[in-house]
């Protein structure tokens, strides 16, 4: 388990790289998207990554792994979009997206620690292509959640879905840097 903690720390560590410069470049421009934008934008993300595996070729040069960050950066922003009250600003400070992006993770990450403790790390034995479908699957189940006003009967809520799919990226990076590695 310390190396799967290692492994999801450096592969939340080049997330937020990227998450921060775009931050310096753009501010919190993000705070203008609602719910399903997030949504659409993780979507997107995630049904290129499935078309790029079934062609077996892509046309632009942004790689699989690219659009796992996003898919991992759009979930932390998803997250902190619906803690956020409907009044607080557009424009957050660097030093309070920092506090919230580092939060956000630290609940995928106790999550992800505490699944694989019951599961026994089963997603080692996952293919990127299963990891995506279930991304796929928890936007579907965001998505109905959302067309009845946010309520379930049973289910689970939008935030553990965003956890979960923040979980399967990393997977799926992890997975890819081990394959990198042995080849």
């Amino acid at each position: 388990m310390s190396k799967t903690n290692q492994q999801y720390d450096e592969v939340i560590e080049k997330c937020k790289n990227i998450f921060f410069k775009k931050n310096k470049d753009y501010g919190t421009a993000w705070r203008v998207l609602r719910t399903i934008s997030v949504v659409d934008q993780i979507f997107i993300k995630a049904q290129r990554i499935k078309t790029i595996q079934e062609a077996k070729h892509q046309k632009i040069d942004d790689g699989i792994r690219g659009e796992f960050k996003g898919i991992i950066n759009y979930c932390v922003i998803g997250l902190i979009q619906l803690d956020l009250p409907d009044n607080a600003p557009e424009d957050l400070g660097e030093e309070e997206v920092e506090k919230l992006y580092q939060k956000y993770i630290d609940r995928a990450k106790a999550l992800m620690q505490n699944k694989n403790h019951d599961y026994g790390e089963a997603w080692r034995s996952m293919s990127q292509q299963s990891l995506v479908d279930l991304i796929l699957m928890k936007l579907h189940r965001v998505r109905m959640i959302l067309n009845d006003e946010g309520k379930t009967l049973i289910s689970e809520g939008i935030d553990a879905n965003y956890n979960d799919i923040i979980n399967y990226a990393v997977f799926a990076l992890i997975l890819d840097g081990e394959k990198n590695i042995t080849l």
